[in-house]
């Protein structure tokens, strides 16, 4: 029972081993160039083969650098995802998984660049020894070379005596290489899962350094420290006749003194498109931060929850998109995700923040809903709003049967999703391929289903009136609890209404049967596609995409369960 699971998994594997393979065929290519390359010859007569080994990881560096900022162009991403016809069904959905890709060339940058800076350590002692009294023949005759007015020199430690590390910082390429180095390590140590969850605004921050990362990139080549034999010396000096007859060199008319220059910088030409297309980004949000935002209600909910109602000129949005917020009172810098919770039908936008950290603990507090009175909107703290963007979620219309599952605050995206059922069940003309919603709800506080619960009481209401009571199967489960409110519950319990959340469906206690659910669904549905739509914590979403993979179907005809996550 595993088909589609198996499609959706072999395009991810193919897009991984397409990445995988033109790195592998750009770091051989390039290797056995810079073996074979005659103007090189003598360049590896003292560095040997790390010469080759730098330069094809520097290939690799310069390519996957290419590839790190397309995965995090939002706006490129929602082009994708809306207008074009190429991105559908599996393929679509490879977008989603745009930060696993991020994540993963950035491991091919890091991996590239040790065995860059490895190689390069060991050409620098290279480069020292061939001046060493031990150096000899050929060799030591390479590295004298420069000293007359009519020579070029091959290697850039002109002395035994002089200090290597003391000189590489002297150069373009030391400098730029050391800065570079050091805000690649800033990153990857500060974007480690637990630096994440412990400081986002740390991550967020030494993020940034990413623009010191592509600026010295784009000139570290300048400092043209590896030299090969000029195109005008290799017509003039036969490197092949000439190796052999050192002796020869200067006197007979085959073998003039060669020369020598730095290959010109190309870091700057992989880089250039992709860091204009994230300058446009970034533009865009300037653009849009500059546009007003009208704050028209905020409302604190149980569990540290605050909810905005907001308006912005020309604001258009689809169920499922998110929005990234930026309060300037309280960073500059810092714009944070955020689900829209509001349905396209309203004539405002809402998000849900849950305080959860240091930038959203202070937009609570600024908007007065830690405790304090709410504050007048005149007198709220100024937002700005960059978005909306797609997300999984904005598919879940495409299939017949979508599975909703949520824990926490993740049950915000789903809400836009209720919501816009609700306004479309209004509508008695509208046509829906969605015929059955099963809606899941994990959570821990019965005092967060406060603000959830009305959406659902009027959904079921709806949903009655329209005689669709079918079309929404929803399940929610409380995790915990202690006695005081066992025994509430047990003290008020009603056989028509439940005591938590007061509605007709009975909440449970504790956590779902995963293989009990799917099987009932799978039962209930055969022969269908059924999209499965995930908020939650990554232990959960293993879980979930187990059970997609197990109660998939081999046969194309059979039920197949399409696994989507929201990410941000």
């Amino acid at each position: 029972m595993m088909g589609c699971w198996i499609l959706n998994e072999s395009l991810s594997t193919i897009l991984v081993l397409s990445w995988l393979g033109v790195n592998l065929y750009l770091f051989i290519d390039t290797f056995f160039w810079y073996e074979e390359e005659e103007s090189f010859l003598y360049t590896r007569v003292i560095l040997g083969s790390t010469l080759a080994w730098a330069r094809a990881s520097a290939v690799c560096l310069n390519f996957n650098c290419m590839l790190i900022l397309l995965p995090i162009s939002r706006n490129l991403l929602s082009l994708m995802r809306g207008t074009s016809s190429c991105f559908r069904g599996p393929w679509r959905r490879q977008l989603d998984k745009n930060l696993k890709f991020h994540k993963l060339v950035a491991y091919g940058i890091a991996m590239n660049a040790t065995i860059h800076i490895l190689a390069h350590l060991c050409n620098l002692e290279y480069y020292h020894w061939s001046q060493s009294p031990e150096a000899e023949g050929l060799v030591a005759a390479l590295s004298k070379l420069g000293n007359a007015p009519d020579e070029t020199y091959l290697n850039p430690i002109r002395t035994f005596h002089t200090n290597t590390i003391t000189e590489l910082l002297r150069t373009v390429a030391g400098i730029t290489g050391l800065l570079i180095s050091l805000a690649l390590i800033l990153i990857m140590t500060s974007s480690t899962e637990f630096i994440r969850q412990a400081s986002y605004e740390l991550f967020w921050y030494t993020h940034h350094v990413f623009i010191i990362f592509f600026i010295g990139l784009a000139i570290h080549g300048a400092g043209r420290i590896v030299r090969g034999q000029t195109a005008e010396s290799l017509l003039l000096h036969n490197v092949t006749f000439c190796r052999e007859h050192l002796a020869e060199w200067q006197t007979a008319a085959r073998c003039p003194v060669p020369q020598f220059s730095g290959k010109e910088p190309s870091a700057w030409k992989w880089v250039l498109g992709p860091v204009v297309l994230y300058a446009c980004e970034r533009i865009l949000r300037f653009w849009r931060f500059q546009q007003e935002v009208v704050i028209t209600k905020v409302v604190s909910h149980p569990s540290g929850v605050l909810e905005l109602h907001m308006k912005k000129r020309d604001f258009k949005m689809a169920p499922g998109q998110y929005v990234l917020i930026q309060c300037p009172s309280i960073s500059s810098l810092e714009w944070h995700p955020f689900t829209l919770t509001s349905a396209p039908q309203e004539d405002f936008f809402s998000v849900h923040i849950r305080a959860a950290g240091d930038w959203t603990e202070a937009l609570c507090k600024a908007f007065g809903a830690d405790g304090q009175a709410l504050k007048e909107p005149w007198s709220l703290p100024r937002l700005a709003v960059d978005g909306p963007f797609g997300a999984a979620l904005t598919d879940v219309f495409h299939y017949p049967v979508s599975m909703c599952i949520a824990t926490g605050i993740g049950v915000t995206p789903f809400a836009a999703l209720l919501k816009s059922i609700w306004y479309q069940c209004c509508e008695s003309q509208t046509q829906w391929k969605l015929s059955k919603v099963y809606f899941y709800w994990i959570c821990r506080d019965p005092g967060a289903f406060e603000w959830f619960a009305d959406l659902l009481l009027s959904l079921e209401t709806r949903m009655s009136e329209q005689g669709k009571t079918h079309f929404l199967s929803y399940h929610i489960f409380l995790t915990g609890w202690d006695e005081n409110q066992a025994f509430h519950i047990a003290l008020h319990w009603d056989e028509n209404t439940d005591v938590i959340t007061g509605l007709r469906q009975k909440t449970f206690y504790g956590r779902p049967n995963w293989n009990h659910e799917f099987r009932q669904v799978a039962y209930s549905h055969p022969s269908s596609n059924i999209g499965v739509f995930f908020c939650g914590p990554k232990a959960l979403s293993k879980i979930i995409q187990r059970m997609c993979r197990l109660y998939s179907s081999a046969d194309p005809r059979g039920i197949h369960f399409h696994y989507n996550r929201e990410s941000f």
